[in-house]
């Protein structure tokens, strides 16, 4: 997909759409790009939904330099986006620190949002911050911070990995590569996700979680998953045998719950019923 642009005060965001129907925007986690929802997107538009996917600030075909990669920062991109589309509310799905983000978008602004979708979501801190601080710098330097993440990366399929998998490793170590890229994903590593945990009891719309059995950036993924569904009244998915990205890994099991879920709360939502 080609993508589009929109222009902020401190960068700008690249965007692409398909489809006609209610809006979902879909939100790549950290060190990704919106092509991660390259099998999820079209079972989506086949099932009549306008799909919207970006990238990060700082990531993809977005510009480098914000000053900023909290998940607030990235919330206050994904609402911005949803107004610049016109055609909210939103269904919003986000993976991984863009599960934090929409927690906050949630949060921050209910009129934009008709339901969230939370996958795999880090929404809160898991410990102390500062080893971070002492070894991601040096680990994710520019020079072989790609190679590393490629390797991180490739951990967190963990029953298979999609056809196009090489090519597709190729092109995040290709895209993390480029000027600025490998400071952004930094950033986003070492910001504190304590802004989302602080508006998780704030959400007020209908939530779904999915999560992955053996996801491995969790200790105990079943109980953060039912923290989630906890603190936000959700329903709780688990999709055996996943890993981090259970819609890439095995979307024909992630395509049929979004949908009920949409078809059972966002569209009644979006339609005032």
């Amino acid at each position: 997909m080609n993508a589009r642009y929109l222009e902020l005060e401190q960068g700008k965001l690249a965007f692409d759409e398909r489809g006609e129907g209610p809006l979902v925007v879909c939100v790549p986690s950290m060190g990704d790009v919106r092509q991660e929802y390259r099998f999820l997107a079209p079972m989506l538009v086949d099932a009549g939904y306008r799909v919207v996917t970006m990238d990060l600030r700082g990531l993809g075909e977005s510009s480098v330099g914000w000053p900023d990669y909290s998940v607030a920062a990235i919330g206050a991109d994904i609402l911005a986006l949803i107004r610049h589309l016109n055609a909210g509310p939103a269904l919003l799905v986000g993976d991984s620190m863009a599960g934090g983000a929409a927690v906050w978008a949630a949060a921050e602004a209910p009129e934009l949002i008709a339901a969230v979708v939370l996958m795999d979501a880090v929404v809160r801190d898991m410990g102390p911050l500062w080893p971070g601080y002492l070894f991601y710098p040096t680990l994710f330097a520019d020079l072989w911070g790609p190679a590393v993440w490629g390797k991180y990366y490739s951990t967190l399929y963990r029953t298979r990995r999609p056809t196009d998998w090489q090519a597709y490793i190729q092109q995040l170590k290709r895209n993390l590569r480029e000027r600025g890229r490998m400071h952004a994903l930094r950033g986003m590593m070492l910001a504190s996700k304590q802004a989302s945990a602080d508006r998780l009891s704030q959400v007020k719309v209908p939530a779904l979680v999915i999560m992955g059995t053996k996801d491995p950036d969790f200790k105990q993924p079943v109980q953060e998953a039912q923290f989630l569904g906890s603190a936000l009244h959700a329903p709780v998915h688990m999709i055996e045998g996943a890993g981090h990205y259970p819609h890439a890994e095995m979307p024909e099991q992630v395509a049929p719950l979004l949908i009920s879920f949409f078809q059972q709360t966002g569209e009644s939502v979006l339609h005032g019923s």
